[in-house]
């Protein structure tokens, strides 16, 4: 028997897109900031710099993204899916949705609020406005620290969201995977 996701039609092809560019993107800033935390001073600041510049790129395609998903709705789960798991999987995908965006506002926040509202350097082509705040160390490290935490909840759910998929994928055979990566088979 055919499950449904064979019957179903993938995601859009603007929703994986965005999906993989914007999974990339953190990817690549987590490990730009735990390179940064033993770099020497110098190369620790270029690295955070492409952090911040990464984290609003993220931001960007984050609201893009959750535009798209309001105007292109995401395909049916499979019909095999238990309940619960159905359950789960709409959970994790909002509260990845709400991540997407906390994450990097709460950095360029916390940015704004260090540095006095001081613009930042989008990979040398422009410069993003920082938000109009004076100067409050204390409470960029509150920020900062509200930052951590939600990170290391993206990093948690990304863990279990790969871990579902593969599950899926390969003993449940249930062709989950081929809605979100274009050459394989449903």
């Amino acid at each position: 028997m055919e499950s449904a996701i064979s019957q179903n039609p993938r995601y859009t092809h603007g929703a994986i897109a965005l999906h993989w560019i914007i999974a990339l993107l953190i990817i690549a800033n987590y490990f730009l900031v735990w390179s940064a935390e033993d770099a020497p001073k110098a190369e620790e600041q270029r690295l955070v710099a492409l952090h911040m510049a990464t984290g609003i790129t993220i931001l960007l395609f984050s609201v893009l993204r959750v535009i798209w998903r309001i105007t292109h709705p995401a395909p049916p789960h499979d019909e095999t899916l238990k309940s619960w798991e159905v359950t789960l999987a709409k959970l994790v995908n909002r509260v990845f949705y709400f991540l997407i965006i906390a994450i990097p506002f709460s950095g360029w926040l916390m940015t704004s609020v260090f540095s006095a509202g001081k613009s930042i350097n989008i990979y040398g082509l422009f410069n993003f406005p920082g938000l109009p705040f004076g100067k409050d160390e204390a409470a960029a490290g509150i920020v900062h620290e509200v930052h951590e935490v939600l990170a290391a909840i993206m990093l948690l759910l990304f863990i279990i969201h790969v871990a579902a998929a593969l599950k899926h994928q390969f003993v449940d055979r249930n062709g989950t995977l081929g809605r979100m990566i274009p050459f394989l088979r449903r």
